[in-house]
């Protein structure tokens, strides 16, 4: 029988600070494609008269999405959800959607009404 220390050792876990690598384990960073235009629009279309802010021609990487439509969602403080390669926010979060895309280094155009 061994003891805890082995057993944790073998299931990738160390007692020392250091973080336990393992090829598998190590995350590749997902680069956006900014060479191409944001668009940011607010719609109110089948929304029974209430505001969205969609934003269009981003990255189709999900994890991406997923990453920036959370990023927005906090900075925001409204809520919102990622829909056919669309980022969707409450509410007219125009600037607010502007001012971080840019600051991620995309080019954005305010579309629409």
């Amino acid at each position: 029988m061994s003891s805890l220390s082995e057993q944790l050792k073998n299931l990738g876990f160390s007692s020392s600070n250091e973080p336990a690598t393992t090829p598998d384990s190590q995350t590749q960073e997902v680069t956006p494609d900014t060479s191409l235009p944001v668009r940011i629009q607010r719609q109110t279309k089948g929304r029974k008269g209430k505001g969205v802010t969609v934003l269009l021609d981003l990255p189709a990487q999900e994890e991406l999405l997923q990453r920036y439509a959370k990023a927005l969602r906090k900075q925001c403080g409204v809520g919102g959800s990622v829909k056919n390669g669309t980022i969707e926010l409450q509410g007219d979060q125009r600037a607010a959607s502007k001012a971080y895309l840019e600051q991620q280094g995309f080019t954005v155009k305010l579309a629409g009404g």
